[in-house]
């Protein structure tokens, strides 16, 4: 007599490996980062007030936008941000509170139209780079935050 082999929901169930072979890992993009937020080239003309509820944040890309202004104030709240990339929108300031996050890595603000810069920004210890090319700032500014930025690599 013939076998019989009868497929009942075929290709729904687990996949038959051998033993000490690894499962597959998931494609990257299907483990998305809790602490990256990349809103980059989507046209923004202001910061979406709910991301300053996100505290987890450690990398937060707002680039080649239509931001104008200056960042909210509220940005005081990412208190674990590491890097802040603004570049390249229409930016005119850069609040003060952004001096208070003290975990900042990287701070990109390059081709906006900033002038002035908090002297705040001089209170970031831990930056170790700071990009402000494409910007008409302040030399005095920029002068007073160098003093107290030593270790910081500031580009311009």
């Amino acid at each position: 007599m013939a076998g019989v082999l009868v497929l009942l929901g075929a290709g729904c169930g687990p996949v038959a490996r051998p033993p000490g072979a690894a499962s597959p890992a998931p494609p990257a993009a299907a483990v998305p980062s809790a602490a990256r937020l990349d809103l980059s080239g989507r046209g923004l003309t202001k910061v979406p007030m709910d991301i300053f509820g996100r505290t987890e944040l450690e990398e937060l890309d707002l680039s080649d936008n239509a931001l104008t202004g200056a960042l909210p104030a509220e940005i005081r709240h990412l208190q674990n941000l590491r890097v802040l990339d603004a570049s390249n929108n229409d930016m005119t300031g850069v609040p003060a509170e952004i001096g208070q996050l003290s975990k900042l890595l990287d701070l990109d603000l390059s081709e906006n139209k900033l002038t002035g810069l908090p002297l705040e920004l001089g209170n970031l210890r831990q930056l170790r780079r700071l990009d402000l090319r494409g910007n008409d700032v302040s030399k005095q500014d920029l002068d007073a935050i160098r003093a107290k930025l030593t270790n910081t690599e500031v580009l311009e």
